[in-house]
């Protein structure tokens, strides 16, 4: 089982050819069309089994899948908070999508609203195998020392629950000491973030392996590279119709 996470900058429409060609079961993507409203058929037949939240019909987040995978919404109030995904796959493995924005709050920005939906809706993350993906647009060096809660905070609460994070349990390296770069600011590749993650549940990480898109192949498509996680096929997704890596 193969997932891709990506921002890919608006108008999907235009790049998911290379967004397919990572081969992957489920797509996770931010910045994206709704592909209900899109006049662009080709974009839409390649969007069936899909779904899709947005305040905007050009600018939202997607999760698409390959045909025999059950995708399930789950109904949880978000509350305002964006943006938020949940949803199952065959029943069995539960998602967050993420792509945490502004909002318009002047205090609770970014991992500020992924901070107030664990605090909302962290349960149903706890339990099984589960998966938190996404562009946070954060990282542990914008922390501030005098607030109660920040990126660290989040890492935190997401471990009491039993997640992890791929990148660090792959690589080793601390929270905000990051090498590989998963955001170019303005693509401009002298301005490296480290905003983009998933995060898994222990039975799901051991066996998972992660790999970063190279700037060279992404940035002339977004200013974000993907995030490609390999699982493997005992993960509770074996009985789909097609199978699968």
């Amino acid at each position: 089982m193969r997932l891709v996470s990506w921002n890919c900058n608006g108008a999907l429409r235009k790049k998911f050819l290379e967004l397919q060609a990572l081969e992957a079961d489920i797509y996770i993507v931010q910045e994206c069309e709704d592909p209900k409203r899109c006049s662009d058929r080709a974009y839409s037949e390649w969007a069936q089994n899909s779904l899709w939240i947005g305040g905007s019909k050009s600018r939202g987040l997607g999760v698409f899948a390959r045909p025999g995978l059950v995708l399930t919404e789950m109904q949880l109030d978000a509350k305002g908070l964006e943006l938020f995904l949940p949803f199952k796959v065959n029943d069995t493995v539960t998602f967050l999508a993420v792509w945490t924005k502004e909002a318009g709050s002047p205090t609770f920005k970014y991992i500020g609203q992924l901070w107030k939906y664990l605090q909302l809706h962290a349960d149903f993350l706890s339990a099984g195998k589960s998966i938190l993906i996404g562009d946070l647009n954060s990282n542990v060096c914008w922390d501030k020392w005098d607030r109660w809660w920040n990126h660290s905070d989040v890492v935190k609460q997401l471990a009491d629950l039993g997640l992890h994070s791929l990148y660090h349990h792959q690589s080793t390296e601390l929270q905000g000491a990051e090498t590989v770069p998963t955001f170019f600011m303005h693509r401009n590749t002298e301005k490296p973030y480290h905003i983009d993650y998933s995060f898994l549940s222990q039975e799901l990480l051991q066996d998972a392996a992660l790999q970063i898109g190279i700037p060279q192949n992404w940035l002339a498509h977004s200013d974000h590279m993907p995030l490609i996680v390999d699982l493997p096929n005992q993960v509770g997704f074996e009985h789909a119709v097609g199978g699968g890596s």
